[in-house]
């Protein structure tokens, strides 16, 4: 930054105490320029981003191979200072400019940052002069992705399985069980309430026990990478030898766990609880359910509210996210980018059930 230019910078204001937004909220702020002498500026505008990237590479023999791929989600510039609008001379002393810009209202996922990708929100605000490198300011936004459990019928699918193992070597006989969940998405900071009826007529006692565990993808290139992460565990009690319990757990999800992400072509972010039977001496019989997680039920300040119990919790299904507040003006800005196209678009993108270890 030139001697002239004492400082930039670009900011924005909350608009509620979790300091985050969502798809159609309007989003204001101020670019601050600070000039030690008059100036003449060419243009001074201001940029809306949302994006995602993704890197990592591989060793190939000899070769590494670096794999990166990128999504726009949308892209609105608005101009503060329009190059070609006259004489543009800015006095000495500090400026701040004002403005507004309405994330789109399209289905966007939620910030992200993970091992090999991330998916950010920005503003950038770029300061351009006659015969100097541009000055650019950069600011950071939180966005969640808005969703209910009204916004997909799957989300309110209840879940039921069945598994059934015959014990060899040091264990005879067989155990079993019977596990019902009493739906599919389940927002940050619920319990997730778990019916398993168990039969265990083996001759060792048994534990249940779960895990509810994360599982990133990242694409580029036609190819996929994953990482896995365990976000809770728990086990039950034991249940003796030839004997059948019907054992009810709930499972809270914790409420930092981040949201599901499904909306982007080249990130996806999944849950799994997996329900399974601790035996000695012999793999153990296990159940999987997909788990969608859903941003945390808000108040009208976006503060968020109290986690309900799953059993009843459907009595709040038809609660949404509050779009955000802030003045209303009317600038001049280009439109945003389309939206991003469907995971088929690339066909690569990977069924619930085609993973590689966990599933």
């Amino acid at each position: 930054m030139s001697s002239n230019v004492k400082s930039f910078s670009v900011g924005y204001n909350p608009i509620n105490k979790n300091n985050s937004f969502t798809s159609g909220d309007y989003l204001t702020g101020q670019t601050t320029l600070e000039l030690a002498n008059d100036c003449n500026i060419n243009s001074l505008c201001v940029k809306l981003k949302g994006k995602a990237e993704v890197r990592w590479t591989e060793n190939h023999g000899k070769t590494v191979v670096t794999y990166y791929n990128k999504e726009k989600f949308f892209s609105i510039k608005q101009f503060i200072i329009q190059e070609g609008q006259g004489n543009n001379i800015v006095g000495q002393g500090c400026h701040v400019y004002p403005f507004t810009f309405q994330i789109p209202a399209q289905d966007l996922p939620s910030s992200f940052k993970g091992s090999w990708g991330k998916i950010v929100y920005t503003l950038e605000a770029n300061l351009s002069r006659s015969m100097r490198v541009d000055s650019k300011a950069k600011a950071k936004f939180t966005l969640i992705h808005k969703g209910n459990l009204n916004s997909d019928p799957f989300l309110m699918t209840p879940q039921h399985s069945t598994t059934d193992k015959k014990m060899k070597l040091f264990t005879s006989g067989t155990v079993g069980m019977d596990v019902n969940i009493v739906r599919t998405g389940f927002h940050q900071g619920e319990g997730i309430k778990v019916v398993a009826s168990i039969q265990n007529k083996s001759s060792r006692d048994i534990k249940p026990k779960y895990c509810l565990y994360k599982k990133c993808s990242y694409f580029a290139k036609g190819k996929r990478r994953v990482e896995t992460k365990d976000i809770l565990k728990e086990v039950g009690d034991a249940i003796p030898s030839s004997a059948g319990q019907t054992v009810t757990r709930t499972i809270t999800v914790p409420p930092t766990t981040c949201v599901s992400i499904s909306s982007c072509n080249i990130i996806k972010v999944e849950y799994r609880l997996r329900v399974y039977l601790d035996v000695k001496y012999a793999s153990d019989p296990e159940i999987k359910f997909p788990i969608v997680i859903l941003p945390a039920l808000q108040g009208p300040d976006g503060e968020h509210l109290p986690a309900y119990p799953s059993y009843g919790f459907e009595a709040f299904a038809n609660s949404d996210m509050p779009g955000g507040t802030g003045f209303l003006q009317n600038p001049t800005a280009s439109g945003p980018s389309a939206p991003p196209l469907p995971y088929g678009t690339y066909g690569m993108y990977p069924s619930l059930t085609d993973f590689h270890g966990k599933s």
